[in-house]
């Protein structure tokens, strides 16, 4: 119970002033540069402060070019462990409906986050890839969780087309990335979130020019992560034929 309400008081007592001064900024400038650094910060320090140690393994495989971030998803504390971690700036596909919080709506927006609707229509997944397709032509990441949702019993779920569909498209380079621990600090529908370490192994390049099909991309990518699981998390087979 300590740590969750660290971690809370942390972000919002830490927010308010990075949102009063940043925001502006941004939105004044058209530079998101000091928000981000700024919110950067506030994420990896509220893991701190919790008690979250954050191993992490492989940074020296990501280029310098645009690359697409994949990694697996067990907990709502992969993004604030994850994105501090990564070397450049990136962009993430987020539900729809976070984009009309108010204030944090608006620094998404800024940032170039990629707004998803989970209404399964083609249109809409169209719309995203073409955001997103966008936001690496600018020379900025994209980071997403190809599951789509968080794992409930941490094994590995089937894979959503989009990401693959947009990698495809872009031929940006894909990076596998893979956590484990978190899935024991914080279990999906609980508030409570428990001290330990988070493990985070950044993967080689998976280059999307390599494959002939969507489907052999996808099937890369998700053995560079599996290769990075404890076994019990590893995913069936009839759970990675649903990826297709």
């Amino acid at each position: 119970m300590l740590s969750s309400l660290t971690i809370v008081l942390t972000y919002v007592v830490l927010a308010l002033p990075a949102a009063a001064i940043g925001i502006p900024w941004a939105w004044l400038t058209g530079n998101i540069g000091l928000l981000y650094r700024w919110s950067m910060w506030i994420l990896n320090t509220g893991v701190r402060l919790a008690r979250i140690r954050v191993q992490v393994a492989g940074r020296e495989h990501v280029p310098t070019r645009p690359c697409i971030f994949m990694a697996n998803h067990v907990s709502n504390l992969d993004p604030p462990i994850l994105l501090p971690m990564l070397p450049f700036r990136t962009a993430f596909f987020i539900k729809r409906s976070l984009i009309k919080i108010p204030i944090l709506g608006l620094g998404m927006r800024l940032a170039g986050f990629i707004p998803v609707d989970r209404d399964g229509r083609a249109e809409s997944a169209r719309e995203s890839v073409q955001v997103a397709n966008r936001v690496l032509a600018s020379g900025v990441n994209i980071s997403t969780f190809p599951e789509g949702t968080r794992s409930r019993t941490g094994r590995l779920l089937p894979f959503k087309k989009g990401p693959f569909f947009l990698a495809m498209e872009s031929g940006a380079p894909v990076i596998p990335i893979s956590i484990w621990g978190s899935e024991h600090m914080m279990t999906k529908g609980s508030l409570l979130i428990k001290p330990g370490i988070a493990h985070l192994t950044f993967h080689p390049a998976v280059y999307p020019e390599q494959f002939a099909t969507r489907e052999q991309l996808t099937s890369a990518v998700r053995a560079a992560i599996t290769s990075g699981l404890p076994q019990w998390m590893w995913g069936d087979e009839a759970e990675q034929a649903g990826q297709a």
